[in-house]
């Protein structure tokens, strides 16, 4: 299997880091999608009182990406990943063993935390490690997380029939498994002393105009990427009238990542820039909202049986196999470029900003394609909120073809020989 031996050419490093991600996946994705529902249903919480608890682990993480990425700058990236990990085995641990709202709140604020941690400290680790090869451990980092975000959800909706304890403590396990590995066997590397402050690191990020706007820019890939946790599965659950509908969808995309993946970003990292790819992916990212709008309101739930319903699945997931293939296109040259606006001692700090940018914008887009489903929903324009993800992927395509145009972006450095 090519995806197999491309991994076995990175150092253990690299591979540890790939692993990693393949279990912090499974273990987030085996319990969060499962916590609103434990909330509401099993302890009897108000919508209102949901939405606090699930906002504050949100806001934990998104709004405290930048001090992971300072921690892993100034103490290293392996201790920030190795503390990430471990908090997050106390937040899910505390899920389990806590009913009341204090604990709940604390154990979203600690998982929240943990994933401020480590989430710019492993691609801080990775990019250091993988020296030229940055795009390629991108595109395996992306195969993991995707197959870990497919079978966290089997895992628990399998752990969910004896209950969302065993969920919770299942999830903790395997952080407490990946907090032990990384403490013996990630390498340890040599930090350079800082010669300025944290607010002088964070002055210079934030001064990188060109950064910033390319942050912006990839408003488009984050709102889109979400979509296949809010708008396919809606919709594959809306063609079909089938509730596992949503479950094909993610198979279909993890099947064509494991597939495609590594040949995708091996053919393209040396035709034409990397910034042409980039807006390439967007573009397809955009268009594959594309079949599903054609075709919105009108196939009704599933009607004509087995074979009715599946006929009518067919756009969706034609929409869904376009946009992970525009994910594939686009998302390790993003990864790759991003350290590469700055110093590299800075690392973790560029990939600290860029999170904290992308998702606070990437959160009202999401906001945005909300609204145009309650919207159209309503006022019988089903197609609406398909349409507003295509203009978020034109729309991005656009922002870093012009970036482009004007030489704002990092180029490959090219070896000469004499």
């Amino acid at each position: 299997m090519k995806t197999w031996s491309e991994m076995r050419a990175f150092p253990l490093a690299i591979r540890l880091l790939l692993v990693n991600q393949l279990g912090v996946n499974i273990g987030f994705y085996l319990l969060i999608p499962y916590l609103a529902t434990h909330l509401g249903a099993d302890l009897g919480m108000s919508a209102a009182v949901v939405g606090i608890v699930l906002g504050v682990r949100n806001l934990s993480q998104q709004g405290l990406f930048i001090l992971g990425g300072s921690a892993a700058d100034r103490l290293g990236a392996r201790g920030v990943i190795i503390a990430g990990c471990a908090l997050r085995t106390v937040g899910f641990a505390l899920f389990a063993l806590g009913d009341g709202l204090p604990v709940l709140l604390a154990a979203s604020i600690l998982s929240g935390l943990a994933g401020a941690l480590f989430n710019p400290a492993v691609r801080a680790y990775l990019a250091a490690e993988a020296g030229d090869r940055k795009a390629e451990a991108f595109a395996l980092f992306n195969i993991f997380a995707t197959t870990g975000a497919l079978v966290g959800p089997l895992i628990g909706s399998a752990l969910l029939l004896v209950d969302f304890r065993a969920s919770a403590l299942t999830a903790a396990a395997i952080f407490a498994l990946l907090t032990v590995a990384q403490a013996v066997v990630l390498p340890a590397r040599e930090v350079p002393a800082s010669k300025g402050s944290v607010l002088g690191d964070w002055r210079e990020v934030l001064g990188n105009r060109a950064f910033l706007a390319f942050s912006l820019a990839m408003v488009g890939m984050f709102t889109m990427e979400n979509q296949l946790y809010l708008l396919l599965p809606d919709g594959a659950r809306r063609a079909t009238g089938w509730d596992g509908a949503a479950g094909i969808v993610f198979l279909v995309g993890t099947l064509a990542n494991l597939t495609l993946q590594m040949r995708i970003t091996r053919s393209l990292k040396e035709r034409g820039s990397r910034a042409r790819w980039v807006a390439v992916g967007l573009a397809l990212m955009g268009v594959a909202f594309v079949p599903p709008m054609a075709v919105a309101g009108t196939s009704g739930t599933g009607g004509g049986g087995v074979g009715g319903a599946a006929l009518a699945l067919v756009p969706v997931l034609a929409g869904a196999l376009l946009l992970y293939v525009g994910v594939m296109i686009a998302q390790p040259f993003v990864m790759e470029l991003i350290p590469e606006f700055g110093r590299a001692e800075l690392t973790g700090t560029y990939f600290g900003i860029f999170y904290v940018v992308s998702g606070i914008a990437a959160a009202v887009g999401n906001t945005v394609v909300g609204w145009a489903m309650d919207a159209g929903g309503h006022g019988g324009a089903a197609w609406l909120p398909w349409a507003c993800c295509l203009a978020f992927g034109l729309l991005s395509a656009a922002g870093v073809g012009w970036l482009h145009r004007l030489r704002a972006l990092p180029v490959r450095a090219v070896a000469v020989t004499v």
